[in-house]
């Protein structure tokens, strides 16, 4: 898992920025970097922040193999059993975390959303429209998650919502202690939906509850339609699934009953919509499933 993904390497930190209303944005300390390390910036960065030790989101995987000395001179023996209990210890952590996430999103009346997808499938695009097509009658919070750089939260920001950007550096996902100090960043007053747009990725962000009440799966039709079955587990672990970019079907050789289909076989109880980000075309579904969400 992360030891092969590069999450779990020392020094990989993670980077919280909020953009503010005037352009500029703010880095923010995380856990135990310190007080008042805030400081405003007009360009990007390339470099992240690293944890202390002690933080929830570290993973601990510096030396938990064991060497098993005997009386050849130096055979190194790994014990998976014990990769393995760690590797659990690592998901429970953050299992428990989300689940405190989840208790505040509930006392504050919000609704979240976990957006994931492979990169370039339309996730920014579709929070775009959404926000601009829906923000005069709900109260929308987002948080970018990339890599690195600030340009989607640049995007976002210009549509005047409240907008905070976690690069992860090397790793491969958002977890719940991201998301935990990202909300603090944003300090919601309540009452909304918060779209946590995770790292373009079709396998470590489906092990990872970051508290959400419901993972969207962006799926663009230029994937082609047999992603449900190479990628079977972030399909099983979410709840609703758009299927973008069909604008661009008349180009293609993706055949969307094929893909639905495919989707359907792996998870039967998955909501599916068709829409263009581009056009707008089937958004309004979709729009429609979130307002009756927000009612409940």
């Amino acid at each position: 898992m992360c030891d092969t993904c590069g999450c779990g390497e020392p020094g990989n930190g993670f980077l919280i920025t909020r953009m503010n209303r005037d352009g500029s944005h703010e880095h923010l300390p995380g856990e135990g970097q310190g007080e008042g390390h805030t400081h405003t910036h007009d360009h990007t960065h390339g470099h992240v922040h690293s944890h202390e030790a002690g933080h929830e989101h570290d993973h601990e995987h510096e030396h938990h193999h064991h060497h098993h000395h005997g009386e050849t001179s130096h055979g190194h023996v790994h014990n998976t059993e014990k990769k393995i209990e760690l590797e659990v210890d690592v998901l429970s952590k953050n299992n428990l975390l989300a689940e405190r996430n989840r208790g505040y999103f509930e006392g504050k009346g919000i609704l979240a959303l976990n957006w994931v997808s492979s990169p370039g499938s339309g996730k920014t695009s579709i929070l775009e429209r959404l926000v601009e097509a829906l923000g005069k009658e709900m109260n929308f919070y987002l948080i970018e998650g990339d890599q690195q750089s600030l340009l989607d939260a640049e995007r976002i920001s210009k549509t005047g919502v409240p907008v905070v950007q976690v690069n992860t550096g090397s790793g491969c996902h958002l977890d719940a202690a991201m998301v935990q100090q990202a909300v603090r960043s944003l300090n919601p007053s309540g009452h909304g939906i918060l779209m946590i747009e995770n790292v373009g990725n079709l396998v470590c962000p489906a092990l990872f509850d970051l508290g959400e009440h419901f993972r969207v799966l962006v799926a663009s039709v230029t994937e082609g339609d047999d992603k449900p079955l190479k990628y079977p587990d972030m399909f099983q672990t979410s709840q609703v699934c758009l299927i973008n970019k069909t604008d661009l079907l008349p180009y293609l050789d993706t055949d969307v009953k094929v893909l639905k289909e495919n989707a359907l076989r792996v998870n039967p109880s998955l909501e599916i919509f068709e829409m263009s980000a581009r056009t707008g075309e089937g958004m309004e579904l979709f729009y429609g499933w979130l307002r009756g969400k927000m009612k409940k």
